[in-house]
C-alpha cells in the first residue's frame, strides 16, 4: 500500500506560516479592538476607540500624503523599470547587467540612505560639486522634503520592478514588433499596442512588488524628508514607541493591510487579456 507524504511535507511551512504570518495578524486584530493601557500596551476591554481616532484629520492628511507619495514613486519606478527591463532582455550580456541590478541588494538597506544622505547633503556630493563651478555658494537644500523621499524610494525599489519586467520581456516574441513596423506603425505605436499589453502581467507584478512596500515605508521618510514628508509607517511606529497607544497603531497597520489586500485581489482578478495574433504566411504567389 502505497502512503502519502503530503500533509508531513506541508507540516513545516503551515506551522512556519502561522507561527510567522497567522499569529502576528491575529495578534494585530484582537489589539485593535482593546482599550489602551494607562501606560501604554493595552487592556483586556473590547473598545473600538481606535477606529474612531483614526477620523483624525491629522491623520487622514498623513493618509493622503502616503498615498500621494507612493503613487508618485511607483509610477516612476515603473517608467525607469521598464525601458531596462527592455534593455536588459535584448542584450547578448544578460547575465552582467542583472548582476549589477542585484548588486544593490548586498548592501545593507541603512547603508544606501546614508549614502544618499552623503550626495544630496549641504556639504554633500552634489553641492561640493556646485561650488567648485562657482555655482550658488550656499548650496540647494536636496535633502528633507518630498522630492528627496520620492528618489530615493525610487532607488530603493528600483530592482523589485525590473526583474518581474525583464523575466517577461525575456520572454516576448519581438518578430511582433517587427510585423507591426511592417503594417505601418511607428516605433513608439509596435511598443505601446503590440509589446505593451503582452507584458502586461509583468507590468501588474512589477507595480506590486513597488507600491506595497512604499506604501509602508517608515526609514526613508524618516532619514530623508522633512515635516512634509511623514507617512503612515513613522506615525504606526511613533504610536508604538512614543505615544504608546497600541491599539490605534494595530488599527491603523490592519486598515493599510486590508486596502492592500483589496488592491491585490483586484489586481489579480484582472487577468491580462490573451493577444492573439494572426499572421498571413502565404506569400505572393504562393499555394
Amino acid at each position: 500500500m502505497k502512503r502519502n507524504y503530503g500533509m508531513a511535507y506541508a507540516t513545516p511551512q503551515a506551522l512556519w506560516l502561522t507561527v510567522f504570518f497567522a499569529a502576528p495578524l491575529l495578534i494585530i486584530i484582537a489589539y485593535s479592538f482593546l482599550k489602551k493601557g494607562l501606560y501604554g500596551g493595552v487592556e483586556p476591554q473590547l473598545s473600538f476607540q481606535a477606529y474612531v481616532d483614526m477620523a483624525n484629520p491629522t491623520l487622514l492628511t498623513v493618509a493622503v500624503r502616503t498615498l500621494w507619495v507612493s503613487l508618485v514613486a511607483t509610477i516612476m519606478t515603473i517608467l525607469i523599470a521598464l525601458p531596462c527591463g527592455y534593455s536588459i532582455a535584448r542584450s547578448k550580456n544578460q547575465a552582467i547587467r542583472l548582476f549589477l541590478v542585484i548588486v544593490p541588494f548586498w548592501t545593507n538597506f541603512l547603508v544606501r540612505i546614508y549614502a544618499w544622505i552623503a550626495i544630496l547633503g549641504n556639504e554633500g556630493f552634489v553641492n561640493q560639486a556646485l561650488r567648485l563651478i562657482g555655482f550658488r555658494p550656499e548650496g540647494f537644500q536636496f535633502l528633507y522634503n518630498q522630492g528627496a523621499v520620492i528618489l530615493v524610494l525610487v532607488y530603493m525599489y528600483l530592482p523589485y520592478a525590473i526583474l518581474p519586467l525583464f523575466s517577461t520581456i525575456d520572454k516576448f516574441d519581438f518578430t511582433l514588433l517587427e510585423a507591426a513596423r511592417d503594417l505601418g506603425a511607428t516605433k513608439m505605436q509596435s511598443y505601446l499596442k503590440v509589446m505593451l499589453p503582452n507584458i502586461k502581467g509583468g507590468v501588474v507584478t512589477a507595480v506590486l512588488f513597488t507600491f506595497i512596500p512604499i506604501f509602508g515605508a517608515y526609514a526613508v521618510p524618516l532619514l530623508i524628508g522633512g515635516k512634509d514628508s511623514y507617512m503612515l509607517g513613522n506615525v504606526i511606529a511613533d504610536q508604538v514607541t512614543k505615544t504608546r497607544n497600541w491599539p490605534l497603531a494595530s488599527a491603523i497597520s490592519m486598515t493599510v493591510t486590508l486596502l492592500t489586500a483589496v488592491s491585490v485581489f483586484l489586481f489579480a482578478l484582472k487577468k491580462p487579456k490573451e493577444q492573439h495574433v494572426e499572421k498571413d504566411l502565404d506569400p505572393v504567389g504562393g499555394h
